[in-house]
């Protein structure tokens, strides 16, 4: 590992006995480097150095100290060594508003008070701050007055009980303009008042660890360490409240702890660095980045504009499909890429400078567009115009689709490139990850990953351009609508059991990252990792044309990572395929038909746990699974009743669908059947199953039908009985030696059809007869169906024809009569 690396990780961990170790080791160094006869500007600077880093460590130490005392919740302290032009900056920020307020150092509680009480009358200090008013508020401001003076009913022998909230906290904002503040006061409540780590404790002083509450000082002053202006910084506050003439209210309070103390007096302290009670604004994270100390983010335009101001962005605009109409009016071009030439934001507007790339062409002519044709000039010769416009933000998001940001890599300490071939799965398997690339990342810290996706170009990807390019020349056509498309892809991060296993489909586990699909050769995914817990990094496609595609993946991270290829958390895995036809379609188990589904006997030579992965060609189709105990490899399931089903996928999920046994229950040796179905009779598609097992040596085989093997006939018509018939008849012709099997079912009317059909239906009775008239006879028994899901079957062994019979049919056949009733 790199000196680096380990630096990096020591400042991270910046707690407790490891900075304080660090510390001294720094100062000691620096100390015996002062002592070998540096003279001059080198030896204050290496002086100055040692009396920050004994500070720190003072520092350290008491956080420490206080910490175990209190329960105080831990905390991250930098152990870089500031330079003298660095903490010169901090001190020279230390004064707002003429104002003071000195980094906190571990000494800053005990000189504070100290300083102040001699400072001040005998308990009654009184903090000289001109907090300044809004008009409306002046008006109606009636001085200042203290907690006893102020809540009434005080017990002034029990004060204490003015921090303490007896109800849930309901804090609220009346005629102060600080709505953000009290959103994080609000926010954070359940932090500021836990009881155990209680953000309070290192917020407000004096503190009562013991009680985890902040004391009451009577009359005396509070002391704040608020985080602002680059470090913690001491804020001292008197305990005094603005009051007004009428019912109106200067400061939060509590509307179910009405005699709540703390939050007006934070309150009051992040006012005092802010001006005063006629605060302009600021934002809730910025708020409680000051209270709490907590990473702030915001999102999209200013955190690109701070990228951009350091030179780590470069951007970019492109546009959608703007009707033609709209191109002229609004000087922009569709489907088009800008670049973007400046941010600028102030309080009242928010614009980008943006530039068409084209030699000579449309600029912003919207409203409010202060668009010019600015012009270069090499010497005395006009060059060429520039095509520049200045557009509000408001109207860029109006009329652009996409902003495209370029970061610079080196924002990052760490990168891993990681190349791949991938062959496009089949339609059957498009839904699901089981041909995807995926990827197994650990991190030891939560500090974010990104994850770049880049797609290596090909020829044919140049001609699918080309061709949708020409396509749409022919048809006026927007590049969305045109027939040739590039296909999209995208990443997404999962929690798999066990971690960092791969991921059968999307529905299967939780996902924790879904980055968008997109028609770009690249696509960015950011996420925070669970420390020390692999993640699962799925690569998915959508509609890819070509065959065969390489990727690039590089990993951007401030940590060192792990990262191999995702292994199958079952290891032993067969697949099946084939497809749902007219014959074998029965749709879910509320129709009859649902056995005549596909079945496969699954034989375990011994325990395992088991997954089944069932996916489609047919997007939309709803299919399900069910696995079920079975007594025989070649008998086929006819009926199941709820307890039968050993482990089954949700009720019909489109395209694809999982199940699997729970890693505590594996199934025993033995064998199993699964049923695969639509949700209705007679929908089609192409299918492939998956069976995973923790063993090899799995035996999968289809159960057959009763029918496989043989010729189908189905009646042109289907038998009705009309109103009072009782009995119907249906000639069958035999031209030689034969098994004959007939099948009938009810229909959901009740009327029956050689043809098969849908459930319903009363009792039927059917036989097979030779012959007509009086001399006819039954062949076989008669079978009584009531209800039976799979029909009525009649079996006749070594049936045979006989000569001279109805001569309409070929020689040596002859007619059987089926009859119903």
């Amino acid at each position: 590992m790199s000196m680096k690396t380990i630096s990096r990780q020591n400042e991270a961990k910046g707690l407790g006995k490891e900075a304080l170790k660090h510390a001294i080791s720094a100062a000691d160094f620096y100390l015996k480097a002062t002592e070998k006869g540096a003279s001059g500007i080198e030896a204050l600077r290496l002086r100055h150095k040692v009396e920050y880093l004994l500070e720190l460590g003072e520092t350290i130490k008491a956080n420490d100290k206080q910490a175990t005392a209190s329960s105080r919740p831990p905390e991250l302290i930098s152990t870089r060594v500031l330079p003298m032009p660095e903490r010169t900056i901090l001190y020279r920020s230390s004064k707002l508003h003429g104002l003071t307020f000195p980094p906190w150092t571990a000494n800053s509680e005990a000189r504070i008070f100290s300083g102040t009480c001699a400072n001040a009358e005998p308990g009654r200090y009184i903090d000289p701050t001109p907090f300044s008013l809004s008009a409306e508020q002046q008006a109606i401001f009636a001085g200042w007055k203290r907690p006893s003076e102020l809540i009434p009913g005080v017990d002034e022998s029990n004060p204490e009980w003015m921090m303490i909230a007896e109800n849930e906290i309901d804090l609220a904002q009346d005629l102060a303009t600080d709505c953000s503040v009290v959103a994080s006061l609000c926010a954070a409540a359940p932090h500021l008042a836990s009881k155990k780590g209680s953000l309070l404790s290192s917020l407000i002083h004096p503190f009562d660890y013991k009680a985890m509450r902040p004391k009451v000082v009577e009359n005396g002053p509070y002391l704040f360490r608020l985080n602002f202006n680059g470090c913690w910084r001491a804020v001292v506050v008197d305990d005094r409240l603005p009051v007004t003439s009428n019912d109106r209210t200067l400061y939060v309070v509590d509307r179910r702890n009405p005699k709540l103390l703390w939050p007006a007096l934070v309150e009051k302290a992040y006012l005092k660095i802010r001006g005063g009670y006629d605060f302009p604004g600021s934002n809730s994270g910025t708020d409680l980045h000051v209270l709490t100390g907590w990473i702030p983010e915001q999102i999209f335009l200013k955190r690109i504009k701070k990228a951009y101001d350091e030179g780590n962005a470069i951007l970019t605009l492109g546009t959608g499909n703007i009707p033609p109409e709209e191109e002229k009016a609004l000087g922009l071009v569709r489907e088009h890429d800008y670049a973007v030439l400046d941010l600028h934001s102030d309080e009242n507007s928010r614009s980008l400078l943006i530039k068409n790339p084209w030699v000579d062409s449309l600029v912003w002519t919207g409203v409010g567009s202060s668009a010019t044709l600015k012009t270069h000039t090499v010497g005395s010769t006009p060059e060429h115009a520039t095509n520049q416009f200045r557009m509000a933000f408001e109207d860029v998001l109006q009329h652009f689709d996409s902003l495209y940001v370029n970061w610079n890599p080196n924002l990052f300490q760490f990168r891993q490139d990681h190349h791949f071939k991938w062959d496009m799965p089949d339609a059957t398997e498009e839904l699901v990850f089981t041909k995807n690339p995926q990827y197994r990342v650990l991190s030891p810290s939560g500090s974010p990953i990104w994850v770049l996706l880049n797609r290596h170009w090909q020829d044919g990807e140049l001609e699918i351009l080309r061709e949708r390019k020409a396509e749409r020349d022919r048809h006026n056509a927007s590049l969305a609508h045109v027939s040739k498309q590039l296909g999209f892809m995208s990443l997404s991060i999962f929690t798999a059991s066990p971690p960092g296993t791969r991921i059968p489909l999307p529905e299967s586990h939780r996902c924790l990252h879904q980055g968008p699909y997109v028609d770009s050769p690249n696509t960015l995914l950011r996420y925070d990792p669970i420390p020390n817990t692999p993640q699962t990094l799925v690569v998915a496609q959508g509609e890819l044309p070509l065959p065969t595609y390489s990727f690039t993946l590089s990993f951007f991270s401030t940590s060192p990572l792990t990262i191999s290829k995702a292994l199958d958390p079952l290891p032993y895995s067969e697949t099946i395929t084939s497809a749902w036809t007219r014959r074998n379609s029965g749709g879910s188990a509320a129709h009859p038909s649902y056995f005549i589904n596909p079945q496969y006997s699954i034989t375990l030579p011994q325990a395992t746990p088991l997954s089944l992965l069932l996916s489609t060609d047919v997007k939309d189709l709803p299919v399900h699974i069910a696995l079920i105990y079975s007594s025989s490899p070649t008998k086929r399931i006819t009926s199941i009743s709820g307890r039968d089903i050993l482990v089954s996928s949700p009720e019909y999920q489109r395209g694809s669908t999982f199940c699997q046994t729970p890693a505590s229950q594996p199934l025993d040796a033995g064998t199993y059947t699964v049923i695969l179905s639509t949700f209705e009779p007679g929908q089609l598609g192409k299918f492939v199953l998956r069976v995973s097992t923790n063993v090899p040596d799995v035996v999968i085989t289809p159960v057959m039908s009763s029918q496989a093997g043989k010729l189908r006939t189905v009646f042109s018509q289907p038998a009705v009985f009309k109103d009072g018939e009782e009995r119907l008849r249906a000639r069958i012709g035999i031209a030689r030696l034969t098994r004959l099997s007939v099948v009938a079912r009810a229909t959901a009317s009740g009327t029956s059809s050689s043809s098969g059909g849908g459930g319903g239906g009363g009792g039927l009775r059917m036989k097979l007869e030779l012959g007509a008239g009086p001399g006819r006879r039954v062949l076989g028994p008669q079978y009584l169906y009531h209800n039976n899901p799979c029909g009525q079957v009649v079996r006749v062994l070594g049936l045979s024809p006989a000569p001279g019979t109805h001569r309409e049919l070929p020689r040596s056949s002859r007619s059987k009569t089926c009859g119903f009733s």
